[in-house]
């Protein structure tokens, strides 16, 4: 199997977990917070819906990001149903560009600067799994955290959790 197609199967299954944390967002409480130094509740979900295209479709379609030169303008949504929308548009986005990347465009390097400081110099292949994937599964795994402290239902997204079990 291709690697585009190795990691088409694994975005698409991340994508279909993600969309079921994003689908249990409140909408009323996006400004919500559990601890001064945390993200609010919606710029977290926002930056989870986001992370795939920065990391994904842009690495794959570029050779750097420079956040001076391209200023970055996080998605700010005013409803649960936008930010789901986002999500869609989101995962048609980057499932085109894996579906259409070759093995050579995925040992290409990639790099991320600040104007003349270098974040990072990786190959493409490198920064989806280690930047785009276990960096949207970590935030994930943060907006799982503040569902439970809000008291809403948490969906599984590797097996039940206790909610689930609870149902039956």
């Amino acid at each position: 199997m291709e690697l585009n197609q190795v990691l088409l199967k694994e975005f698409t299954q991340e994508a279909k977990s993600t969309r079921r944390m994003l689908e249990r967002i409140p909408a009323d409480k996006f400004d919500w917070k559990p601890h001064t130094k945390s993200m609010p509740l919606g710029k977290l979900a926002a930056h989870v819906a986001e992370i795939p295209e920065m990391f994904v479709a842009t690495v794959l379609r570029t050779q750097e990001m420079d956040f001076v030169q391209q200023k970055y303008t996080p998605f700010v949504p005013s409803s649960t149903q936008e930010l789901l929308a986002y999500h869609d548009q989101v995962v048609a986005s980057v499932t085109q560009a894996l579906t259409s990347a070759s093995t050579d465009d995925f040992a290409q390097t990639w790099t991320l600067r600040h104007g003349m400081h270098t974040i990072f110099t990786r190959p493409k292949a490198d920064v989806i799994r280690s930047v785009a994937m276990n960096h949207l599964i970590h935030h994930r795994g943060q907006l799982s955290v503040y569902l439970r402290l809000l008291d809403v239902p948490v969906p599984g997204m590797y097996g039940p959790t206790a909610d689930d079990v609870q149902k039956g």
